[in-house]
């Protein structure tokens, strides 16, 4: 799934990264503890959070998370935008929470990053 897509699918708000909606994302996850991004994130994945503070950010460079999408309709600071433009992260806002913006990619395609659609293909 594109970028493009993911901002389609979520009626979202491109804070920064415009020049990335034709990128290819492998998966999704969300998460607010960053912990927990660290030790599930794949590479290209798109990461759905309510956290808006520059660690997201530093977090999302070193996963190399291929987009971030903030949830509820939050704002980050001027701060995180600038942080995530000099990484050439692609930032998106919506207003549905985490649990519908999850649905609404697992709808549209995008697969978790637990590989639960690998194995039940299995069976």
């Amino acid at each position: 799934m594109k970028v493009s897509e993911i901002n389609d699918i979520l009626k979202a708000t491109i804070l920064c990264g415009e020049g990335r909606l034709n990128d290819i994302i492998s998966g999704g996850g969300s998460a607010d503890l960053m912990e927990d991004v660290l030790s599930a994130a794949t590479e290209g994945c798109v990461l759905l959070t309510g956290v808006v503070t520059e660690q997201v950010i530093r977090t999302a460079k070193v996963a190399r998370v291929g987009a971030v999408v903030f949830v509820r309709g939050k704002q980050p600071p001027q701060s995180v935008i600038d942080l995530a433009k000099t990484y050439d992260l692609p930032l998106l806002r919506t207003r549905y929470s985490l649990v519908v913006a999850s649905g609404r990619l697992y709808m549209g395609g995008l697969r978790g990053l637990d590989g639960s659609w690998y194995f039940a293909q299995l069976h």
